[in-house]
């Protein structure tokens, strides 16, 4: 039969548009994972060393980093008012501490996509600049900051096709180091971030059509100009491991706020999903750094879940939300993807403990809790983040995910990370919008 998949019991859960929990049953241990993955830890000390190298230039360009001399990291939150907040909302007893990754907060592009899109430009300035002979990597690379080299990347065009934020920080930072830079945006997109990319001086393609034709559309007219660059959010290795970074920081953040992660503290991490660049090159490096201790989970709108869809087929990209009747639209724009990657979705197959469904109207519900108790603002996308640590035991999968692992006496001792990808470029208007919208 030609359409198989259509007999999925996920198939017809994911059809059914509600809310639900599905527990990965290819996960496996990450010792019998490691030597066959296609990116070790090797590649992910590699882009630390490469970001430590361009951190003169950052701080010379994007001022805002000099007090972090030119690292773009967020903090973590230990977020005991939230806590407290979702415990009252929905009446329930959460095990152990909830802590935030506010990517939210990171410099320059104020979302995830700072981590793998700005490492990807910078590293293919860096590769230009050594071809050429202008650059060594023993250099001081704030000299890249100078107009020899505004004038040198002038010549060349990076491309991307995006929801959102991929666009905001491919297109910020390309424009500040000097190239032309074209972004291909899908119809899903916000005006405002078309808007502020074209104020830093980013040309905007605009279709009426969903993130996989502003791929399809943006690769193409990349391939037809040999001075073109196609920062691909699909396939791209080099975006995988500049998110992959992540994880080492985040170890030295937990030890300097005292947290343990290891066999009787284990790490829960709740990341909202799109086509799955960001949380799977972030999932990659949590593995490669915690190992079996850390439990990582995607988040996905009923609208699109596009990354289950295809890791429960089989079919990775080769599946669309569309072919089972579903939209692929929702209010989580950053997630309104409706084919998953396939470099990614093969890739992680065995490291992703699972994922959670959850539909639009919690995500402003989410974002509203944390504004009140912890003042702090992330969009409604980034707010899938908190479905986890709310749902993780009140459905029976993961009550069964928790006992199949031998958690049920760690549980106590256990660290909810909810992954916040975005907000802080959300202009105030738009941030009312939000905060006024009920489902």
């Amino acid at each position: 039969m030609e359409k198989d998949y259509l007999q999925n019991d996920i198939v017809k859960k994911l059809q059914s548009q509600e809310d639900f929990m599905w527990v990965n049953p290819k996960l496996d241990k990450f010792a019998n994972v490691k030597e066959k993955l296609p990116v070790s830890m090797k590649d992910i000390e590699e882009a630390s060393e490469r970001l430590k190298r361009f951190a003169p230039f950052i701080m010379k360009v994007f001022p805002e980093t000099v007090a972090s001399k030119g690292v773009i990291e967020s903090p973590i939150l230990k977020a005991s008012k939230m806590q407290e907040e979702l415990e009252k909302e929905y009446n329930f007893k959460m095990s152990g501490n909830l802590f935030v990754k506010l990517d939210s907060e990171l410099a320059v592009a104020g979302s995830i996509k700072a981590r793998g899109g700005i490492y990807e430009v910078l590293k293919h300035a860096e590769d230009l600049a050594i071809k050429e002979g202008l650059l060594n990597i023993e250099d001081d690379y704030s000299i890249m900051a100078t107009d020899r080299f505004r004038k040198f990347f002038s010549n060349y065009t990076i491309q991307v096709g995006s929801t959102g934020n991929l666009g905001l920080s491919i297109g910020i930072a390309s424009a500040t180091i000097g190239f032309k830079v074209i972004v291909h945006m899908s119809s899903d997109a916000r005006q405002w971030k078309k808007d502020l990319l074209r104020s830093k001086g980013a040309t905007v393609i605009e279709y009426a059509d969903d993130y996989s034709k502003a791929v399809s559309e943006g690769r193409k007219e990349s391939d037809a100009n040999p001075k073109s660059y196609f920062i691909d959010d699909e396939n791209s290795v080099t975006l995988f491991l500049g998110y992959a970074v992540a994880a080492l920081r985040l170890k030295e953040q937990f030890k300097d706020e005292l947290i343990e992660v290891d066999e009787d503290n284990p790490l829960f991490v709740y990341i909202p999903c799109g086509v799955g660049g960001a949380p799977g090159g972030i999932t990659f490096g949590l593995k490669e750094v915690f190992g079996d201790n850390v439990h990582v989970f995607f988040v996905e709108p009923t609208g699109a879940p596009c990354m289950v869809l295809g890791m429960a087929t089989g079919l990775h990209n080769k599946i669309s939300v569309k072919d089972i009747g579903i939209s692929g639209e929702t209010e989580a724009d950053g997630l309104a993807v409706g084919r998953p990657s396939g470099f990614v979705g093969k890739t992680i197959e065995p490291m992703l403990s699972g994922e959670f469904i959850m539909k639009d109207k919690r995500l402003f519900d989410y974002m509203r809790l944390l504004i009140g108790s912890e003042e702090t603002f992330i969009e409604p996308s980034a707010a899938a983040c908190f479905e986890g640590p709310v749902r993780l035991e009140e459905y029976k999968e993961g009550g069964g995910y928790i006992k199949a692992h031998n958690l049920e006496e760690k549980m106590k001792n256990v660290t909810h990370l909810s992954w916040a990808t975005g907000g802080r470029l959300v202009p105030e208007e738009e941030r009312k919008v939000y905060i006024e919208t009920f489902l």
